[in-house]
């Protein structure tokens, strides 16, 4: 549904419908950037609410997570389009890197929540 709200009306959303719908909000870039920064700050509201740090590291990390994936978001929204499309696939593999970058730090991380 997310995809609805940020695509121009060129997404199927249904399985045998010829329909095409979407709200097309990538059209305005300060509208785009305004509803992913208060979604991504949400999500680590939230995340921070209910997660606890047990050492360090866990403070830390999740801090450098956090710095990371903004100035990642602001070089590719002001950035320049990849220079090839080895380099698309090789940043979409490096992903996989993130994955396991927020598993470590939910690993130093506990429910604050579980006992209520």
């Amino acid at each position: 549904m997310l995809d609805f709200v940020t695509h121009r009306p060129d997404l199927p959303l249904t399985i045998t419908g010829a329909e095409r719908f979407g709200l097309g909000l990538w059209h305005t870039r300060l509208a785009t950037l305004a509803v992913e920064g208060l979604l991504f700050a949400a999500c680590v509201w939230i995340y921070v609410r209910v997660t606890r740090p047990v050492d360090r590291t866990a403070r830390w990390s999740l801090s450098a997570f956090v710095v990371f994936l903004v100035l990642v978001y602001i070089a590719n929204i002001f950035g320049p389009p990849p220079p090839s499309v080895a380099a698309v696939a090789w940043s979409a593999q490096a992903i996989w890197l993130l994955v396991a970058w927020g598993y470590w730090i939910d690993r130093h991380r506990i429910s604050s929540i579980a006992g209520r």
